[in-house]
């Protein structure tokens, strides 16, 4: 908290972060430079969204002979109905099983993850070093190499058309292990836990009541990480499920591309574009968690 100061006149006077040397603001040019970049980047992020918002009010003869960059006349209704009746009513079921997927897959990962991270971090163990070295080798291993002998082994579980073929293997993220292991080795100091550990409490405790909450940034990250991969994992789930109600959104309109000589791509845009909402909207309510976290964390004293 910042500190009050009376001035000679009586005034009161509170210090501030922008109280600092002038000679230490950036330049007019850098300035300048600075928010053209930033424009710039933004611009290069946002345009695939207003291009798949521009370009779901049409049908498919606008997208050929209309401006791609302006409406044209308004297709929204038909083309929310086409995609209705393509999906028998189903799209909205298949957003839902990827929110499921995603979210149970997010939150149980990251549980694993930083639990894993944490006890390579702060345990001296037999085969430590070695089930390092498996995580590291993880993060090289394409996941698409993986996809036929999961399925193998889920099919002799009979688990293959089930939620669990997709959030089990969704769970694992070595990544998310490395990541929790790091954060815990810089986050969580080990004379925090010898306190604690003279103080009575046992290791469940700690690791519930005092690691997770140092390690909220690397959560937060790797529920991120987690969630989006699951969200955009396309190889899996087309191994794994073919029932149609449990297919996640981006299998769903993979079989609009496929099964149709000529598609709605009015109707694909506009599908395409509600399966991205999700997304933007968990990054937009947990970025502040994020940054208030790497912010807390960077913080000694």
């Amino acid at each position: 908290m910042a500190r009050t100061a009376t001035l000679p006149d009586g005034r009161t006077y509170r210090p501030s972060i922008a109280d600092h040397p002038r000679s230490l603001d950036p330049s007019r040019t850098a300035k300048i430079v600075t928010r053209v970049i930033l424009i710039l980047v933004a611009i290069y992020f946002l345009f695939p969204i207003y291009w798949l918002i521009v370009s779901m009010t049409k049908d498919n003869a606008d997208l050929f002979t209309t401006s791609g960059l302006w409406f044209a006349d308004n297709s929204m209704p038909e083309n929310y109905r086409g995609l209705m009746a393509w999906s028998r009513g189903e799209y909205w079921t298949w957003v839902a099983n990827s929110i499921i997927y995603s979210t149970v897959a997010g939150v149980i990962g990251t549980l694993l993850s930083v639990s894993a991270g944490y006890g390579l971090a702060k345990f001296r163990f037999a085969g430590r070093n070695v089930i390092q070295v498996g995580v590291l080798a993880g993060l090289l291993l394409p996941i698409a190499l993986l996809t036929v002998p999961l399925y193998l082994v889920f099919h002799a579980l009979h688990l293959t058309n089930t939620m669990a073929a997709i959030i089990i293997p969704s769970c694992v993220s070595p990544f998310g292990v490395f990541l929790g292991r790091l954060y815990a080795d810089t986050s969580v100091p080990d004379e925090l836990i010898e306190a604690a550990r003279i103080d009575g409490a046992g290791e469940f405790r700690i690791f519930f009541t005092m690691v997770l909450r140092l390690l909220a940034p690397a959560m937060v990250t790797i529920f991120l990480f987690i969630f989006v991969a699951t969200w955009n994992n396309f190889l899996l789930p087309l191994m794994m499920i073919t029932e149609n109600k449990l297919k996640p959104v981006t299998l769903g309109m993979y079989g609009m591309m496929a099964q149709n000589n000529t598609p709605d791509y009015g109707s694909v845009l506009m599908g395409s574009l509600f399966g991205v909402i999700p997304l933007v909207i968990i990054f937009l309510v947990l970025q502040r968690f994020w940054r208030a976290g790497l912010a807390a964390g960077s913080v000694k004293g």
